[in-house]
């Protein structure tokens, strides 16, 4: 039998280790974790719509009316008017016909990757995916391909080698760990031309890029028509909770057919509903949110560029410090968090050997008076001749 117990004593050695951390109170720029007071840079609350006033009252207000759990699978009797008001919301926000909600995004796009491809099909992937994009396809029983990061001529030519079967490709619009967009016009461009179907998954995107926030879509220019299947999370821009994915009438209607992460799991509490419902018009009535984070991010990177903190060419709010070895980056983080700077250490495997980094994400809501200490105290960053 498998020895866990080495296995975790290995993990540690290796400076693999994670760790849960505790939080006391709600998810904003200054929060108290593990008994201590900190200034966050590492949450995905883009705009601070997790504890926002508006968001926090609409979801009382539907716990009031429609009580704390679903009950149930959507199938059965756990769809209430609330997921049904979102979805139509969601739908008219992002410009397809439908939308469906699915509990979180890991399950979403488990469950688009299993009900539209099979044995005999082929799914073609970025290799800088997210995790769960990964997993779907590795799960959908299809031929996994994974092409050059951002690479549309290399997906070109891997959908040229493959003749049978139907052909998925899956991206993600902005990519998690690096924050770089996807080319999604090539994209676009390569599944129209070698008969592929799209699917961008904008959980990083969805409610900050674009004019109106719509996303990875809107801030390429490219139109809803052009992308079949589009998926983003409710958790991160949004604040709440849960995922959707938006696309035409008939495939909307496969996946509640077909779909296993919808059909078998109960359905996220209406309450959640209500308050992305108020998250999604408030994102719409605030675009000044939008424009603070776009400020901080120039900010942020103007204070670097002068103190001489490398930074990646990322122009959203993920803007990871790569340092490369592990246990280095392990150690920056802790010196950050005794600095009251808390940044998580991303490791392998979640990026490459050789490239574990510092994620830093910025909000609407950090001060500059955040972002300063934040950078003051980023000298601890090996130089990069020692990376």
């Amino acid at each position: 039998m498998k020895n866990l117990g080495n296995d975790l004593q290995q993990r540690k050695a290796q400076h693999l280790y994670r760790s849960r951390r505790i939080s006391e109170g709600p998810q904003q720029p200054e929060m108290v974790i593990d008994g201590r007071p900190v200034i966050s840079f590492c949450s995905n609350d883009y705009l601070g719509l997790a504890n926002h006033p508006e968001v926090k009252a609409a979801f009382i207000r539907g716990a009031e009316k429609y009580g704390v759990g679903s009950g149930a699978a959507h199938l059965i009797n756990g769809h209430s008017r609330a997921h049904h008001a979102l979805e139509e919301e969601l739908a008219g926000y992002t410009g397809y016909p439908r939308t469906l909600l699915f509990s979180t995004g890991y399950m979403a796009n488990l469950g688009v990757a299993q009900a539209l491809a099979g044995r005999g099909d082929s799914v073609l992937e970025d290799r800088l995916n997210h995790a769960s994009l990964l997993d779907g396809g590795l799960l959908s029983g299809a031929r996994l391909m994974r092409y050059r990061h951002n690479d549309s001529n290399d997906l070109t030519e891997k959908l040229v080698s493959r003749n049978q079967g139907d052909k998925l490709v899956l991206s993600d619009g902005v990519f998690s760990m690096d924050g770089d967009i996807a080319d999604i016009a090539g994209l676009v461009s390569a599944c129209n031309n070698h008969d592929a179907m799209l699917m961008i998954d904008d959980a990083h995107g969805f409610g900050v890029l674009g004019r109106n926030g719509r996303g990875s879509l809107e801030h390429a220019g490219v139109s809803p028509a052009d992308v079949p299947l589009y998926m983003a999370t409710l958790g991160k821009a949004l604040g709440t909770a849960g995922a959707f994915v938006a696309g035409s009438e008939e495939l909307i209607e496969t996946l509640i057919q077909q779909a296993r992460t919808y059909i078998y799991t109960t359905a996220s509490p209406p309450a959640v509903a209500e308050a992305t419902r108020a998250s999604l018009a408030v994102i719409q009535s605030s675009p000044q949110l939008r424009q603070q984070l776009d400020d901080n991010i120039r900010y942020f990177r103007n204070c670097c560029n002068q103190t001489g903190v490398e930074l990646t060419d990322s122009q959203t709010a993920i803007q990871p410090v790569i340092i490369g070895e592990t246990q280095t980056t392990v150690e920056a983080s802790e010196q950050l968090l005794a600095q009251g700077i808390l940044i998580t250490a991303i490791r392998p495997p979640t990026v490459a050997e050789g490239t574990a980094r510092l994620r830093i994400t910025l909000s609407a809501v950090h001060s500059r008076s955040h972002i300063d200490k934040l950078v003051s105290v980023l000298k601890i960053i090996p130089p990069s001749d020692a990376r």
